[in-house]
């Protein structure tokens, strides 16, 4: 996808610059004149939006840090004063938090065009692992900046999450006393993570930017799965795809500054308005949202199997349930990328997101019940999706007709959308027969 370079310096200042730091260059070489398939469609704008949001995060985080204590006995009453007494705080403070779950909205739905659309597939393997350890990334830095605000539902996350690590035989006990700084949740846990919450959005940075250059020497997948042939397939990204990115981030932006104006705690839990209390537990513990399907998964597994305690074997099916993305593009056997093509399993595709969704509402309630059963049976078809559905349907499913170019299948659908009621239009179209 990258040639040879169109960029004219304009003035003598920028050829000067271009001689010693071709930063303008390269700049216009991958925001403006970089060819994308001309068939893209909003899907595929999350990727800008998750760069408009880790910026969100990483400025308010900046500035929120200047007034933030990182000690157990300042931390609550530093967070009041920052939403009372330090100009605009209430802001920043809403922003940044509310920015968290927006970023993992975005994520998810970037995730899902993903799976959707084959973006996992040859020869995009290391962008899709480099995409999975930012997730990775992201996941870590928002469990410990939910700890920092050190409300009840913070201190007990803290806690009940750190427990975890002690079902590893022989290196749990010294992982949790390393990240708690002894052997409870207490000052130096809150200063350890601080510090890390500090430090990993900057490390998720620089992943993105490997991201972002695997993704310019693959080029861009688009909703047909077929690969660029020629020119014709592609238009400059810049009016074609930063106008659509650009209407996308208004909208998204839109729906987030009314969360922050007017929902600004909608989506936090009460008991964090609570300052922590060693003495007394919460009747229930749970994570933010978008990590409850995690937590649904972890609960799951009630029983001992064999040698393994069901303590240890929870904490293994949640790790698992995200280290099995990095091996996501092996395990789908299918020569067709696009789930647009492929009738059966997008019947499967639908069933999985269903069940994310089931987990994660499985995850906000108590592990009681039928609810611990119900998360097993949703945590035993998330796993058989990637290692059963997926390998056996790429075998037997037998895909449309591709069609033979992008452009085809772009005039083809203009074709069949002019021609629509018509049986010369249908007939016309090369899709109508797909």
């Amino acid at each position: 996808m990258s040639g040879h370079s169109s960029y004219v310096p304009s003035n003598g200042i920028m050829r000067w610059l271009d001689a010693r730091l071709p930063l303008p260059r390269m700049v216009y070489d991958s925001f403006v004149a970089y060819p994308v398939p001309r068939n893209l469609n909003y899907a595929y704008t999350f990727g800008g939006i998750l760069a408009i949001f880790l910026t969100i995060q990483i400025l308010t985080g900046i500035v929120l840090a200047m007034h933030y204590a990182a000690a157990s006995s300042l931390a609550f009453e530093s967070v009041e004063k920052i939403m009372r007494d330090v100009n605009w705080g209430w802001l920043l403070r809403y922003m940044h938090a509310n920015g968290a779950s927006f970023f993992f909205v975005a994520v998810y739905l970037h995730i899902a065009r993903g799976l959707y659309y084959g973006s996992y597939k040859a020869p995009r393997e290391v962008l899709w692992i480099l995409g999975v350890v930012i997730f990775l990334l992201m996941m870590a830095t928002a469990f410990m900046g939910y700890v920092l605000p050190w409300g009840q539902m913070s201190f007990w996350g803290a806690t009940v999450i750190t427990g975890f690590f002690t079902a590893f035989p022989l290196i749990g006990e010294p992982i949790q006393t390393l990240l708690l700084g002894g052997f409870s949740v207490d000052n130096p846990t809150l200063n350890r993570f601080f510090s890390l919450h500090y430090l990993l959005p900057f490390m998720i940075a620089g992943v993105v930017i490997l991201h972002v250059w695997a993704l310019h020497v693959t080029g861009q997948t688009n909703p047909t799965g077929v690969e660029v042939k020629s020119s014709k397939d592609t238009v400059p990204f810049t009016p074609h795809a930063t106008v659509k990115d650009g209407l996308a981030m208004i909208v998204f932006l839109a729906v987030f500054a009314y969360f922050v104006f007017y929902l600004p705690n909608y989506l936090g839990h009460p008991d964090n308005y609570i300052e922590a209390n060693p003495l007394a537990t919460p009747s229930h513990i749970v994570p933010e949202w978008y990590f409850l399907p995690f937590y649904a998964m972890l609960r799951a597994i009630t029983f001992n199997i064999g040698p393994i305690d069901s303590k240890l074997g929870g904490v293994l099916v949640m790790f698992g349930s995200i280290i099995i993305l990095f091996f996501l593009p092996w395990l789908d056997t299918s020569r067709v990328r696009s789930t647009a093509f492929r009738p059966l399993y997008k019947v499967f595709f639908w069933i999985f997101v269903a069940d994310c969704i089931f987990l994660g509402w499985l995850g906000a309630k108590p592990a009681e019940g039928i609810y611990p059963t119900l998360a097993l049976l949703g945590t035993i078809y998330y796993f058989a999706h990637f290692l059963i559905v997926l390998p056996v349907l790429g075998l037997v499913e037998t895909p449309k007709k591709l069609p033979n170019s992008i452009t085809e299948a772009v005039l083809g659908k203009q074709k069949s959308e002019s021609g629509a009621g018509s049986p010369a239009g249908a007939a016309a179209s090369p899709e109508t027969k797909g």
